[in-house]
């Protein structure tokens, strides 16, 4: 049920997007990115271990991995540590549509297994290359409507040269439709 609730509040927040322009023309992704002096970015090399620790004591969901030079190389989430069990070839074959009584303590030892082969991994192992990005000025309804059709938490905003400046959330498309509204209501009073 939650996750329908976040669907219908994007798409209600989108057609905020749409009917309320600013008076320079267009709300853009730079007008409401977090910009990359405010990001926790991680390298191909980061150990998962490090990564985990950061994703944890930062209470996000994912960064950035760039390289050197601050290009972007790809994008490491939590959700990618579903991918060590692949890796690690130890897939669960269990297909069964409803969770087996003490589910949740299996889960969570499973979770134990996953995190006991992160040594010696690295990010670069786990991410997700060649991520899907917008520039500063993709129209933010364009990268709302991306974020929603693609169900996609984050993207990342490279400049030309594919350098990271900063990345657009789907906290950040809330945060914009909000201030919009209320933008919106003030001057119509």
């Amino acid at each position: 049920m939650y996750m329908f609730v976040v669907i219908f509040d994007m798409n209600v927040l989108l057609d905020m997007l749409i009917c309320v322009q600013p008076s320079s023309g267009v709300y853009t992704v730079g007008d409401f990115m977090t910009t990359k002096e405010e990001l926790h970015v991680v390298k191909p090399t980061t150990t998962v271990d490090e990564a985990l620790e950061i994703l944890v004591e930062k209470r996000i969901t994912g960064f950035p991995v760039i390289d050197d030079d601050w290009k972007l190389v790809g994008l490491v989430s939590d959700y990618d540590l579903l991918a060590l069990d692949s890796i690690s070839g130890s897939g669960r074959a269990d297909n069964s549509m409803f969770p087996e009584v003490d589910s949740t303590w299996k889960t969570f030892n499973e979770v134990q297994k996953l995190l006991s082969k992160t040594n010696g991994k690295m990010v670069g192992d786990l991410m997700t290359p060649a991520p899907v990005v917008v520039r500063e000025t993709t129209n933010l309804e364009d990268a709302a409507r991306l974020l929603l059709e693609t169900k996609y938490r984050r993207l990342p905003v490279v400049d030309a040269d594919g350098k990271l400046v900063g990345i657009i959330t789907r906290g950040n498309v809330v945060r914009a439709a909000l201030q919009i509204k209320h933008a919106t209501e003030m001057g119509a009073q």
